[in-house]
């Protein structure tokens, strides 16, 4: 069965699954907390926290767990015998940053890597494939030595382990061939030939490739089989602005032999949601679950693809709904030993015998477990960051405004605690993508961070932000540092006239996109903003499009500049920093990883050489062996640090 991954103050609980009730791991409030009663700020060091454990993955027998740990500013791979204790730790590759991981059988795993090189002197994105064997601990790259950027689209993994289906460009002027790839010995046999505009193959759940999309003149072209030795028959045409377009390009789980099976489709309701799917007909059968407010973001399927085991959704948080009896009802025990907290079983063993359980809320950072049901045990064998004390950090409550033109945002708002609500100093922190990601209520250590400092943290969901439906979705496009900017300083109007928070007291930040908007807002808006900050953010939007267009599909990469520009006519350069850095006036501050393969390096320094000939008033940070992100906890607290200076001197919070 595939599961989507998505804590726990420490206490001893009982319900009953079974005839006898359900043990959970003692824990002391040393284990959790270096912060006493009267101590209520934390230092930036502990929320950095190094040794914290990620994306735990249970083995299909049950006997290993694979996780991510990041120590001394470099992630590794630790794979652990559950009941012996052995450990493999595997640094992950120089300068290269871990897509995704799973296992191929018990004793193989397989992941992904990316890193940023160049090609034709520009930058471009670059992903390989490997295998560790964790009996001989060694690590080999996979699939065939193509000459390309994507290396790691797997279609299938055999449940078995023996071989994966990938497909993969010979070289970058090459449409994508599908290849069986022997696991044992890499040996890569060539199953369906590259054809002409063909960029998208689709497997079935048995690893026969059964479809394939064309993009051809702002319409996609499918071609499709039944059977594995059949010919590939055109089917049908879709034109860009079908909205059936949805159901071929969104989660596809094709059965094997059969042309029946599951898709995520909005058609009906404008919200997606699964339904049964013909792919030969095309025709949307009967719902199998939808929201009536939002989207359906994911499901999975029994292991031989016919039954639906579980779909997820996101409504005020993130949430799962059990079509499986035995699933659920364990779902609902947990729910019940833990209380107050988010539950996800997250990996099942084969035999279902063994599962890792995941515990999380705002105010906890999280907690992993190992659950096995037979036994009603429940045993707490890790977390995100124990050093943190839950009872210091504040809850994020879930709000909705009305933006300008009407639209209802939702938003999550963070108030420092022991502290009146009122006239409080502003961090406006938007969220990252733009498109299809949305903030929710989990743990955050930036917000946390802030709000400990003494600020009020607002996370608006802004037009354009996934699982509120197609037409919020759609209110979106082509408004990228427009009325998507306009919705974050209609919240900050909310929040002042409900007299939260003082209008003359606010600053902008963010990362990715979020930091885009931050430099944007405060360039755009210097009437509302004192100052802002930014990790990794979009300097220059013409440029950012060129660079995605390398990594993306023909259809992907079209579809993303429509998002992003709008009007074909429109110029990015009306909103992109850079180019309108002779309008700012209020001090920034700009920070971004050297080997980031997202937002390449050069968006940075071409916005720094710009301020710095002009004067203005801005200060850098430069982490030259971080990507997208922050992992090293040094270079966080750094960060944290660096940010909290920074926010004292331009809005400070008392």
């Amino acid at each position: 069965m595939r599961c989507y991954p998505v804590l726990l103050c420490g206490f001893l609980a009982t319900a009953f699954v079974g005839t006898s009730p359900l043990q959970v791991q003692q824990l002391t409030a040393s284990d959790l907390s270096t912060t006493g009663p009267e101590d209520t700020k934390i230092d930036a060091a502990i929320f950095a926290s190094d040794g914290q454990m990620l994306g735990p993955k249970i083995s299909p027998d049950g006997t290993r767990m694979v996780s991510i740990r990041k120590a001394d500013g470099q992630s590794y791979l630790i794979l652990s015998h559950i009941d012996d204790k052995r450990v493999i730790k595997m640094p992950v590759p120089d300068k290269a940053s871990l897509n995704w991981y799973r296992w191929t059988d018990s004793k193989k795993l397989l992941f992904s890597v990316s890193s940023t090189g160049k090609l034709e002197s520009e930058d471009v994105r670059l992903s390989l494939l490997y295998t560790l064997d964790v009996v001989t601990k060694q690590t080999a790259m996979v699939g065939p030595r193509n000459k390309t950027l994507d290396n790691d689209n797997v279609l299938y993994v055999d449940p078995a382990g023996k071989y994966i289906v990938l497909a993969s460009q010979k070289s970058i002027y090459d449409y994508p061939s599908v290849y069986k790839v022997d696991l044992a010995n890499n040996e890569s046999a060539q199953i369906v030939d590259a054809q002409k505009s063909i960029w998208n193959w689709v497997a079935d759940n048995n690893g026969v490739v059964r479809m394939g999309i064309s993009y051809q003149n702002n319409a996609a072209i499918i071609y499709y089989r039944t059977k594995e030795g059949e010919k590939f028959e055109r089917i049908t045409k879709i034109k860009d602005d079908d909205d059936q377009q949805s159901a071929l390009y969104d989660v596809i789980e094709i059965v094997s032999d059969k042309d029946e099976g599951y898709i995520l489709s909005n058609k009906e309701t404008g919200r997606f949601a699964l339904y049964k799917f013909n792919y030969r007909t095309r025709e949307t059968g009967k719902m199998v679950f939808g929201h009536d407010q939002n989207d359906v973001t994911g499901y999975n399927l029994s292991d031989d693809g016919k039954d639906v085991e579980a779909v997820f959704f996101t409504d005020d948080r993130d949430r799962m709904k059990w079509f499986d009896p035995e699933s659920a009802k364990l779902q609902s025990a947990l729910e019940k030993v833990l209380p107050g907290q988010e539950i996800w079983i997250s990996s099942i063993s084969d035999d279902r015998k063994r599962m890792i359980v995941f515990s999380t809320a705002a105010t906890d950072p999280g907690s992993y477990y190992l659950f096995e049901p037979a036994k009603n045990s429940l045993h707490r064998f890790g977390g995100i960051n124990d050093r943190i004390d839950p009872n210091i950090l504040s809850v994020s409550t879930y709000v909705t405004y009305p933006a300008r033109d009407g639209t209802s945002i939702s938003a999550y708002l963070t108030l420092p605690k022991n502290v009146a609500p009122v006239k409080l100093p502003l961090i406006m922190l938007p969220h990252g993508g733009p498109f299809g990601v949305r903030d929710t209520p989990d743990y955050d250590p930036e917000v946390q961070f802030l709000v400990n400092r003494g600020y009020a943290v607002f996370q608006p969901n802004f037009r354009g932000s996934g699982s509120f439906g197609e037409a919020f979705y759609k209110l979106g496009e082509g408004q990228v540092g427009r009325m998507m900017q306009d919705d974050l300083d209609d919240g900050m109007d909310w929040l002042v006239k409900r007299g939260t928070v003082d209008a003359d007291r606010v600053c902008i930040m963010g990362s990715s996109y979020g930091g885009s908007a931050a430099l944007w807002g405060v360039t755009r808006n210097p009437e509302r903003y004192r100052c802002a900050a930014s990790y990794a953010g979009v300097t220059d939007w013409d440029k950012q499009l060129n660079y995605d267009g390398r990594f993306f599909s023909s259809r992907y990469s079209r579809d993303w500049e429509t998002q992003i520009r709008g009007d074909k006519k429109y110029n990015l350069d009306n909103v992109s920093p850079v180019r309108r850095v002779d309008d700012l006036t209020r001090p920034v501050l700009l920070a971004h990883g050297e080997q980031d393969s997202n937002v390449p390096f050069s968006q940075f320094k071409v916005y720094r050489e710009k301020l710095k000939d002009r004067g203005r008033n801005a200060e850098y940070l430069i982490f030259k062996e971080e990507g997208h992100g922050i992992s090293d906890p040094e270079n966080m607290t750094n960060w944290l640090n660096t940010l909290e200076a920074f926010l004292k001197k331009h809005n400070p919070p008392d």
